[in-house]
């Protein structure tokens, strides 16, 4: 009896370290670039290429980032970070506001064609990015925003319609019976959104602002379309920049750049993952 249960423990102890052998793996072939990234930031620019193979610089320097941060143009890379922090703080508050908001309409409000308009955000789901590119490049031109970091802004405040489902269908879960209470003490809808709905739905709100976060901090195509001065580039289309189409391109000083930038979400990550998994877990659940 007992050899079984020590022949037992031994196979889950081989089983255990098997499995954990193998995630290892799988998570240092997920991660290789981004340690391969982070090794060519510090390397000469002739040995980029000619040392890919390794993850330890051969010649260990810090120029390139003093190079990557001069920037372009006589403009410094502080500029199209400061851009970049701009247009992502000003989008993850108002993404998350608009989508909080128009989801207690949908969640508690009763209103006429609540379930056509719900429809209608459904379908805006499905359609790529793509197919409203020059609709919204006609209205913003008509509008005199090109040039501006008006299109890049204020169309947060409308909401995004994947924010607003997952905000929905988080306050989907949480129970009527707290409305019907607040009625009682004499609170309005407006009362029970702040008082109630915004606290409880913490969560998916942060879930918003990361996703938020993420997208804004990363978002090439808009910059690119909508802004015409290098000045107020951001710091995605200003990488795109240090490329030389005819010239030779500074490598180790985008590979340092990359790097700097993909700090702000390492951090966003770090401290909001809690909220996240939460938010992300309990998405759909009706209590």
């Amino acid at each position: 009896m007992a050899s079984q249960v020590a022949g037992s423990k031994a196979q889950r102890v081989v089983v255990r370290t098997i499995f954990h052998l193998l995630v290892g793996a799988f998570g240092f072939v997920m991660l290789y670039p981004l340690f391969w990234l982070i090794s060519s930031s510090f390397k000469l620019h002739e040995e980029v290429f000619v040392y890919a193979h390794t993850l330890i610089p051969p010649t260990f320097t810090w120029e390139n980032y003093a190079r990557g941060w001069a920037g372009f143009a006589r403009i410094s890379f502080s500029t199209f970070f400061l851009n970049s922090a701009y247009l992502t703080i000003f989008n993850t508050i108002a993404s998350a506001l608009a989508a909080s908001w128009i989801a207690y309409g949908f969640a508690r409000l009763e209103f006429k064609g609540r379930k056509i308009w719900f429809g209608l955000l459904i379908v805006t789901m499905m359609l790529p990015s793509q197919v409203t590119l020059i609709p919204n490049f006609l209205i913003h031109n008509w509008i005199g925003w090109l040039g501006t970091f008006g299109p890049l802004t204020w169309p947060a405040f409308f909401g995004s319609s994947f924010f607003i489902f997952l905000t929905l269908q988080f306050m989907r879960g949480i129970p009527r019976e707290l409305d019907e209470s607040a009625k009682i003490d004499g609170c309005t809808p407006v009362g029970i959104y702040f008082r109630i709905m915004m606290p409880l739905t913490k969560p998916a709100m942060v879930t918003v602002m990361l996703f938020s976060f993420m997208g804004t901090w990363n978002d090439f195509m808009s910059p690119l379309i909508y802004l015409n001065n290098p000045r107020m580039f951001t710091a995605a289309l200003a990488l795109r920049n240090f490329a030389e189409p005819v010239g030779i391109t500074d490598w180790t000083a985008i590979f340092a750049m990359s790097t700097l930038s993909l700090i702000p979400l390492f951090v966003m990550f770090i401290f909001f993952q809690r909220y996240l998994v939460e938010g992300i877990s309990t998405t759909g659940l009706k209590g």
